[in-house]
């Protein structure tokens, strides 16, 4: 049966719609989840970085079995897996059930997201196809991570939380009816050996856990109690393991030799002090605005959309600036608006208008965002051989998951400490909640300034149309 390859492409965009779309759509749920389950302060960012850090953790394995496995198999695999979570996060009575239900729907994704854009290369033939299919893929992509906000809020003032969780059900099945027909099966290395580096990425999120762990709980026990020394000594521990695993592996999930080149290594960098900044401001952002503003989570995420059409536009502005004036211009201008942004937001109270104290902040982070991802996906694949492009997409991809997870525990941690510090000294609860808040946005701020400074060393590019279309879709 002959299928055609735009609707092949439909199915896969819609699945990584709804992967995208729930990174964003739980942000404005938080405060009600957050009181409906009784989450404390501390352990709230976890329904973001469970799922973060088992997406980012397991990314590259995802990858690798669909290389081995068939990309159809993986992908209807990884599908089924996110929709049961899905419901399972839906019916969650606890903090710990939902933690561990967003954990599981984040290696959902990590298995179908690789599998389904490797479909999506075998289903178009390199060239003017390709670039189109890659571009809708990118923008469906950003589509989902803009209307999230504002998904999210409908359902939760409309329906209740567990919905933001439940509106992935329906779609889930439809998708799973939909792949027999619409998505051919390709499957690689039938006879060959199938290598897979379970090791290494169980050691990796095991270790960046530890560390998250570690880093939470500094903010109740201190720094120097015997339980956060133990998570981060752990986490050290762990990582070091991994990267023992990965020097001797003869399949290695990360290959170790592509830190050689300057322009990965740099890139990766970039690209995880980007998440960092992103996923700190939305999860504070969105707190402050239904906590000490009043909005309702649907107004949050309407508030949020202008950055959502800023970080669009600079999509396309960066692709083509950088033919132009080149990756690393283009680069640390992205970095400098992150910056300005993220101080401009951290000048808001509780009593200044929305038009004056967010919106303008949030254009500017929105663009300055997208400054830094594009650039920097095509950079990072700049110096390593084509059979490896892949492989150095996939870490950049991964590090940046992986670095927004980390940025958030940080930032968290030393808001939630600025905020307690300011009720022990006698602040009104609301003024305490804008104090944590602003320390927050700094910190962030500070993930940007430091990016400022690590693009310098990154190389100046100018490159071809291919790059361009691959570097905006995966940004």
């Amino acid at each position: 049966m002959r299928r055609s390859p735009w609707a092949t492409l439909a199915v896969l965009a819609l699945a990584q719609f709804i992967v995208v779309l729930d990174v964003t759509i739980v942000n404005v749920a938080l405060p009600d989840i957050q009181k409906d389950l009784n989450f404390s302060a501390d352990s709230l960012q976890w329904v973001i970085n469970a799922y973060t850090l088992l997406f980012g953790g397991f990314l590259l394995l995802g990858g690798r079995m669909a290389d081995l496995l068939g990309p159809r198999r993986v992908f209807v695999a990884g599908l089924v897996l996110f929709g049961i979570t899905s419901l399972v996060a839906g019916f969650a009575n606890s903090p710990e059930f939902l933690i561990g239900a967003r954990a599981v729907q984040g290696l959902g994704g990590a298995l179908l997201s690789p599998a389904a854009l490797a479909i999506l290369t075998v289903t178009f033939a390199h060239g003017r196809e390709r670039n189109i299919a890659m571009g809708v893929w990118g923008g469906l992509a950003g589509l989902g991570g803009t209307l999230g906000v504002v998904a999210g809020g409908l359902l939760v003032d409309s329906l209740s939380w567990q919905w933001i969780f439940f509106v992935n059900v329906p779609i889930v099945a439809l998708l799973v009816a939909l792949i027999p027909i619409y998505v051919r099966d390709t499957r690689h290395n039938e006879n060959g050996t199938r290598a897979f580096d379970t090791a290494g990425a169980v050691l990796a999120t095991s270790g960046l856990l530890a560390v998250v762990y570690g880093v939470v709980r500094s903010e109740p026990k201190g720094w120097g109690s015997g339980e956060v020394i133990f998570f981060l000594a752990g986490g050290v521990v762990l990582l070091a393991a991994f990267v023992l695993v990965e020097a001797r592996s003869k399949a290695p999930l990360v290959p170790l030799r592509l830190f050689r080149s300057r322009a990965l290594s740099v890139s990766s960098g970039a690209l995880a002090l980007n998440g960092a900044g992103f996923l700190s401001m939305f999860f504070l952002t969105a707190i402050f605005l239904q906590q000490v503003r009043g909005d309702s989570a649907l107004e949050a995420g309407v508030h949020f959309l202008p950055m959502g059409g800023a970080a669009i536009v600079a999509a396309v502005l960066a692709s083509q600036l950088v033919q132009t004036v080149g990756t690393r211009t283009v680069q640390l201008s992205g970095a400098v608006l992150s910056v300005i942004g993220l101080l401009l937001l951290s000048q808001a109270d509780a009593t200044g208008s929305y038009a004056t104290q967010i919106l303008p902040g949030l254009l500017i982070f929105g663009f300055g965002i997208l400054g830094v991802g594009v650039p920097g996906q095509i950079t990072a694949v700049s110096e390593v051989e084509n059979h490896e492009a892949g492989a150095a997409s996939g870490v950049v991809n991964a590090m940046y998951q992986v670095g927004g997870a980390l940025g958030l525990a940080i930032v968290t941690t030393l808001s939630i400490t600025r905020t307690t510090e300011s009720l022990a000294a006698g602040v009104p609860q609301q003024q305490a909640l804008v104090d944590g808040f602003q320390r927050g946005l700094l910190v962030a701020a500070g993930f940007a300034v430091a990016n400022v400074f690590l693009t310098l060393a990154s190389p100046q590019l100018q490159p071809t149309s291919e790059q361009l279309t691959e570097a905006a879709a995966a940004a």
